[in-house]
């Protein structure tokens, strides 16, 4: 794990949106255990082979999950937005999410 990463997510200072970051971030090594992360433009991401699979960014309301390369993977109705080639969730304070699912969308899109 990279010490930037693990920097920036300390620093969140909402303790819900750290809560959520921290959790999706094990969810991206669960999903993509030789993943590597390095913070760029002030956000984590998340490679596989030297390609975007993953980015957490938060906001002053949310915090937000992308998925790039999704395509051909279909993704559940009316949770996540974008263009193409790439899919975000954004959650915001008390807002659910099924690890389970989104940890296997985010390996079905680095399984390409």
């Amino acid at each position: 794990m990279n010490q930037e990463v693990t920097d920036f997510i300390n620093e969140i200072k909402e303790n819900w949106q750290r809560e959520v970051a921290v959790s999706l971030r094990e969810l991206v090594y669960q999903a993509i255990p030789d993943a590597q992360e390095r913070l760029q433009y002030k956000k984590p991401h998340f490679l596989k082979n030297g390609k975007y699979a993953a980015v957490i960014s938060t906001s002053k309301d949310a915090v937000s999950f992308t998925i790039f390369n999704p395509a051909g993977i279909e993704f559940p109705e009316g949770i996540f937005d974008g263009p193409p080639e790439r899919k975000t969730l954004k959650l915001r304070q008390g807002e659910a999410y099924v690890p389970e699912q989104l940890a296997n969308l985010v390996a079905q899109a680095t399984s390409i």
